[in-house]
């Protein structure tokens, strides 16, 4: 069943279980999506990482990603580089 909201001077409070389904919480973020001529209401945080994830999709398999700790190994490689770059003629 729909849920009916009053709208007071342009803002919206949403009911409980509508946040409860989108894992809202006090303080988080929301967005609002237009999509087909529909407006989509979304946690804002949970479609960033969906977007991000989707940005990122195959980059573990071609860099040869396999576990965490590739992912550290990986880390630790592009933190030395950095470092390199950055600081190595001052030390």
């Amino acid at each position: 069943m729909p849920e009916i909201v009053r709208v007071n001077n342009g803002q919206i409070t949403l009911p409980a279980v509508i946040c409860r389904k989108l894992g809202l919480r006090d303080g988080d973020r929301a967005v609002f999506i237009e999509e087909n001529g529909r407006i989509i209401l979304a946690n804002a945080a949970k479609t960033a990482f969906a977007e991000m994830r989707q940005a990122f999709a195959g980059e573990a398999e071609r860099l040869d990603l396999k576990n965490e700790q590739d992912i550290v190994s990986l880390v630790d490689e592009v933190r030395e580089e950095i470092w390199k770059t950055n600081y190595a003629h001052s030390a």
